[in-house]
């Protein structure tokens, strides 16, 4: 486990959030076995912040998958560099974090739920955890945010509204508005994730699976996906990778990733997995070859 050889010869590699283990994993799911992993007590983080990392809400690739984004349920959120484990950043949310999102300039957008709001954070190395800058955005039930590079937007589903908010590109006090809000079919809106090589987002409610097609603006009902309901999280890829989704076994948990049709594409006894993606390019939010930046530099 943990070989970066290992990763860099996976063709079909997972991120999954263990809330087994309040770890974050990368699986390789035609050997089945988890090959890299990581948790707090094995980071750079003080452990004075122990209680902000635990059970882990999202994870997604960002740099060129050279780093993590990660959010944890309990309100921390960190940046971390895959290679050696550091978190190059964190700070809290609170507020029942749900997703984490890093925008153009480096700095980082969450959502938080039970209190309802988004947080944007400046991201500089020498000032992280209490001493971060942060401001808070007001959202109805913040479950999710993705960075539209095209648009130079970022999007969150909130209820049955997917709204869209404009970024003031100011590193040191960065800041967003809300421009546009476009209604949903349902209310109770969960994921929200780019549709692999498509001007698309996938949108999770309640009861169903949508892809809302950004040029004309409408939610579509994703009638390929046959397990509709109570989907976390759900995440794309090129030919030959299947739709993933997590489909909760017990509350908001399950120790296997199913493909449209039920179908397991992971499966390891003792999971407890709230979020998956597949560990891929994201072209729809970041540019190919990216760096790490920072407000300091």
């Amino acid at each position: 486990m943990d070989s970066l050889s290992a990763i860099e010869d996976c063709k079909k590699c997972m991120l999954l959030t263990d809330i087994s283990q309040h770890r974050i994993v990368i699986a390789n799911t035609e050997s089945q076995s988890i090959i890299w992993q990581w948790s707090m007590k094995q980071s750079n983080i003080d452990n004075k912040y122990l209680k902000w990392f635990i059970n882990y809400s999202d994870v997604k690739p960002v740099y060129d998958q050279k780093y993590l984004l990660i959010s944890s349920s309990a309100g921390g959120i960190a940046l971390i560099r895959i290679a050696d484990k550091k978190a190059v950043f964190y700070a809290y949310a609170g507020g029942n974090t749900h997703s984490i999102e890093l925008l153009p300039d480096g700095n980082i957008v969450s959502a938080s739920s039970t209190d309802n709001y988004l947080t944007i954070f400046s991201v500089d190395s020498m000032n992280v955890g209490d001493n971060a800058y942060a401001k808070r955005i007001p959202i109805e039930n913040g479950h999710n945010v993705v960075w539209d590079l095209k648009n130079k937007v970022l999007w969150s589903a909130s209820m049955n509204k997917l709204k869209v908010f404009t970024y003031n590109f100011n590193c040191k006090r960065p800041d967003l508005t809300l421009k546009d809000t476009y209604d949903l079919p349902e209310t109770n809106s969960h994921d929200l994730f780019p549709v692999y090589g498509k001007n698309a987002l996938w949108v999770t409610t309640e009861g169903n699976v949508y892809r809302f097609d950004i040029k004309k603006k409408k939610a579509i009902l994703a009638e390929d996906v046959v397990t509709q309901k109570g989907i976390k999280s759900i995440s794309s890829g090129p030919l030959g990778f299947p739709v993933i989704l997590n489909k909760p076994k017990v509350s908001w948990w399950t120790d296997e990733i199913i493909d449209p049709l039920g179908q397991a594409v992971f499966f390891q006894s003792g999971l407890q997995i709230y979020k998956a993606r597949w560990f891929l390019q994201n072209r729809f939010s970041y540019l190919p070859g990216d760096t790490f930046r920072q407000c300091n530099q």
